[in-house]
């Protein structure tokens, strides 16, 4: 028989579990009943700091929408108008004017809504290198496609002052012709070429616009100026001295020969030829008159007078310094505008040792050249017997 255990007797009944040990009290110290608050002070102070950052983000969030959301939309915002375009606008394109100044000018109309979407609307059509100068009609706020298209359609330029200018022309005779086809007063163009530098007039040409008019067919602005429209005429001279590769200190010089050769040539196929002559006479020391060049032109420009073949006795006796019967060497100048084809002679001129030319046929325009005086002296019965035959144009 088995004797009852002592702490049964004492506490009196416990289960069948009393017989494990009891579990201490749990007993804490002062710093440790602090430390609870403080942890929940400190969640409190996180909390608020992640509230004021997430309202700091989300202002600046704003604000970024707000400054960078137009730069967004300009970029996804189209640079051309939809079209088709309300009003009417007319815009002037230049001569020589190219695409990237027709969509400046179209810009400032309010025709196209930026110069990009003319340059690609006008790189997509190859026409666009087509577009004659002129006045044409838009609306504004048109797609730029469009706006080309009535650009590289010549019907829908407006009515626009043509002038055909022929090679070989006075100054004075040059000024009546533009004055017919535009109708600007010929007074206009007398005080004009008086002011050379508004005209872009080099140097060389000492103040004086003979032989710097270049001929060619013009189509001028409506509102173009007399000073407008022979600026446009000494630029192409300009242009067309650079093409055939003369410098400008030589400019005057050529265009000096470049005239004469005009004035008396008949046959595209003598202008070389003649601009050797010339060379010839100037350069030959044991030529008969050596440094005369003994040109007809030159005379008929000392006189004024045009109409007929040959001189007479008397104009060759005007004290004129054109008259090159009496002045030796160049005429102080040109004695009229020069096409590309007599400029290209003078600055090249034909190789040859011909010091003399007749043209002995001016019906056809037959001219003989020849390295001698009596060669020459044959060649000059034949325009003679011609002059007996039309004594009324010599």
């Amino acid at each position: 028989m088995t004797e009852p255990r002592l702490d049964h007797s004492i506490f009196g009944g416990h289960d069948e579990h009393h017989d494990e040990p009891h579990a201490e009290p749990v007993v804490r110290t002062r710093s440790e009943r602090h430390q609870r608050p403080r942890r929940r002070r400190r969640r409190g102070r996180r909390f608020g700091i992640l509230v004021v950052a997430l309202a700091i983000v989300a202002a600046a969030a704003v604000a970024a929408y707000t400054v960078l959301r137009p730069v967004v939309d300009g970029f996804l915002e189209s640079n051309d108008y939809p079209g088709p375009g309300t009003g009417q606008v007319q815009v002037t394109i230049k001569d020589g004017d190219l695409p990237p100044a027709m969509g400046r000018a179209l810009y400032a109309a309010g025709v196209v809504k930026s110069t990009k979407a003319f340059a690609d609307a006008a790189a997509a059509n190859p026409r666009i290198t087509s577009v004659q100068p002129g006045t044409y009609t838009f609306r504004k706020q048109m797609k730029a496609a469009d706006a080309v298209a009535i650009l590289i359609d010549s019907k829908n330029r407006a009515d626009v002052p043509r002038v055909t200018i022929r090679e070989g022309l006075w100054k004075n005779e040059i000024f009546a012709a533009l004055s017919k086809g535009t109708g600007v007063p010929v007074a206009d163009y007398q005080a004009a070429a008086k002011d050379p530098a508004s005209l872009g007039l080099p140097a060389e040409a000492k103040g004086n616009v003979e032989g710097w008019l270049f001929p060619s067919t013009y189509e001028f602005a409506k509102d173009a100026t007399a000073t407008d429209q022979l600026k446009q005429m000494v630029a192409m001279t300009v242009s067309e001295l650079s093409k055939a590769g003369v410098a400008e200190a030589d400019a005057e010089r050529v265009l000096t020969v470049a005239s004469i050769v005009e004035g008396e040539v008949s046959g595209e196929a003598d202008r070389g030829k003649v601009a050797r002559v010339i060379v010839n006479r100037l350069a030959t020391k044991g030529a008969p008159n050596f440094g005369l060049l003994q040109m007809d032109s030159t005379v008929h420009y000392a006189v004024q007078k045009r109409g007929r073949a040959g001189t007479s006795n008397a104009d060759r006796q005007s004290p004129s310094p054109y008259n090159t019967y009496k002045v030796q060497g160049l005429p102080p100048g040109p004695i009229n505008s020069p096409g590309a084809a007599s400029i290209e002679a003078a600055a090249n001129p034909t190789p040859g040792p011909w010091l003399f030319f007749v043209t002995v046929d001016p019906d056809t325009g037959e001219t003989k050249f020849a390295a001698t005086q009596a060669e020459h002296d044959r060649n000059v019965k034949e325009f003679q017997s011609w002059c007996r035959q039309h004594s009324d144009r010599c």
